[in-house]
């Protein structure tokens, strides 16, 4: 399956990505906060827990890293960046072999092949004419769950990131997921304040199919 390599994927496989990564190296303080955050999540699953979990985007692994004291599912992860990936490679988290150089828009993965799929701050940095293929990439690959953590807004909008433009989008993505999927039960939808979560202002959403 063909990479799509867009302008969005070009910024955040070199430079810009590679410093991203530097800003943004798990601690002590990051990783508590990232355990409490998804043990509230993971507790709104219905049925048995997931026993394959894909991050898309996983960069260095921070969420895989708290889910590791949360869960033994198998891991998989997609990522873009080289560097990422080989930090993921030498910290263990993820399986070697599952590990991906890809993007949301060509999973390298068969049908319903893990039973959890989720983006943590990723579908903001899609370009709107290519968020309808990723996210049915998505939903292609996940057998039950759907978890989406992203920034938030009534309307979609574009806003600057570091000095950039056309690299960040904003919008009501559980709205947009529910009209592409309309059968999807919405299992639970949450928001992730900054103040208390030590995390950015995120709202999620978990989704089963």
């Amino acid at each position: 399956m063909k990479t799509q390599d867009t302008e969005q994927v070009q910024f955040w496989r070199g430079d810009f990505g590679d410093a991203y990564i530097d800003r943004n190296s798990n601690n002590a303080n990051n990783l508590r906060a990232r355990i409490a955050f998804w043990s509230q999540l993971m507790a709104c699953l219905v049925g048995p827990a997931p026993r394959s979990i894909l991050e898309i985007g996983a960069n260095i692994g921070n969420n895989l890293h708290a889910l590791r004291h949360l869960t033994d599912a198998e891991f998989f992860a997609l990522e873009p960046n080289e560097k990422a990936r080989k930090i993921l490679v030498s910290d263990g988290v993820v399986p070697a072999p599952n590990i991906h150089n890809g993007v949301a828009s060509s999973i390298n993965l068969p049908d319903k092949s893990v039973d959890l799929a989720f983006t943590s701050s990723v579908l903001i940095h899609i370009h709107p004419d290519d968020l309808e293929v990723a996210c049915r990439e998505i939903y292609r690959v996940t057998a039950r769950y759907i978890v989406c953590i992203e920034y938030f807004s009534d309307k979609p909008e574009e806003a600057h990131y570091r000095g950039h433009s056309e690299r960040l989008f904003k919008r009501d993505f559980g709205d947009y997921w529910l009209k592409l999927f309309p059968k999807m039960e919405t299992v639970r939808y949450g928001f992730a304040w900054k103040r208390v979560s030590g995390l950015d202002n995120l709202t999620w959403w978990i989704f089963r199919k």
